[in-house]
């Protein structure tokens, strides 16, 4: 058995099949809520592969993007995908977010925070980072409720395994609820705070597109997959397949909610 301590990050290809393409179109989203001005100065916390970094070039006009996240492997694979001069990616954690003299306007994090040891402290470290005025806010999936490719996969996997039950993104994560993001960004000294709910259609083409980025061992899913034996494997993915209605063009559609905070500096 894996365990949340066991959560690998390892490849960056692995996680666009499996989580990132769905990041792109909920990044679109998020920064259409938030509707910053042009020419901002931006630092991103935990920017993964790029699907937040890319977003902001394409709709906000920034003047910069600092982009920083500790994995050096999905930094390396964002710089390659995304050559834009106005953009500079560094390996850092939350603990250690870049200064910029006069701070920065905006500093966003996307599908981050419920995966860092302290988030207080980081949300505490982003607001550290704005310029007076500026805006601080992040997104979160709703794993408890929102994410249904993923509550089906856990479901399915609880049921042949009590043990996944504390692997479960919907237990680990109760600060993937708006109250709680709420809270967090309140606490860390941020004014005028609101959350919005964000929904993005997730269509798999097959089964076989919804199963294949299980076995790639990147994120908390696909590392439970990778701890399992290949005949307990195969009994999970029999089950899946069983559960999701494909239309009659074998496509399955699901959807996806996260939710999003913003607050800024006073």
């Amino acid at each position: 058995m894996t365990s949340a301590a066991t959560d690998r990050w390892v490849a960056g290809d692995a996680y666009e099949a499996y989580m990132g393409r769905w990041s792109r179109l909920l990044a679109k989203e998020f920064l259409k809520w938030l509707h910053p001005k042009p020419a901002a100065h931006w630092l991103e916390a935990g920017c993964g592969t790029g699907a937040l970094t890319s977003a902001i070039c394409d709709i906000c006009e920034p003047s910069l993007i600092v982009a920083c996240d500790p994995s050096e492997p999905f930094v390396e694979h964002a710089r390659k995908n995304l050559s834009n001069g106005r953009v500079s990616f560094s390996v850092a954690g939350a603990e250690a977010l870049p200064l910029r003299d006069g701070g920065f306007d905006e500093v966003v994090s996307g599908l981050v925070l419920n995966f860092v040891p302290d988030a207080p402290q980081a949300v505490a470290a982003m607001r550290e980072r704005l310029r007076p005025g500026g805006t601080a806010a992040a997104y979160v999936w709703d794993y408890g409720e929102g994410m249904e490719f993923l509550r089906c996969f856990w479901e399915q996997a609880v049921a042949l395994d009590s043990r996944a039950e504390t692997l479960d993104e919907g237990r680990r994560f109760p600060l993937c609820q708006q109250p709680a993001l709420a809270s967090l960004f309140r606490a860390s000294g941020l004014a005028k705070v609101e959350t919005v709910a964000l929904n993005i259609p997730t269509v798999f083409a097959t089964f076989e597109d919804y199963w294949t980025p299980f076995l790639h061992g990147t994120g908390p899913a696909p590392s439970y997959v990778a701890s399992l034996d290949p005949a307990h494997r195969e009994q999970l993915r029999d089950r899946l397949r069983q559960r999701l209605r494909a239309e009659s063009d074998g496509r399955i559609h699901l959807t996806a909610r996260a939710w999003a905070v913003r607050g800024v500096t006073y």
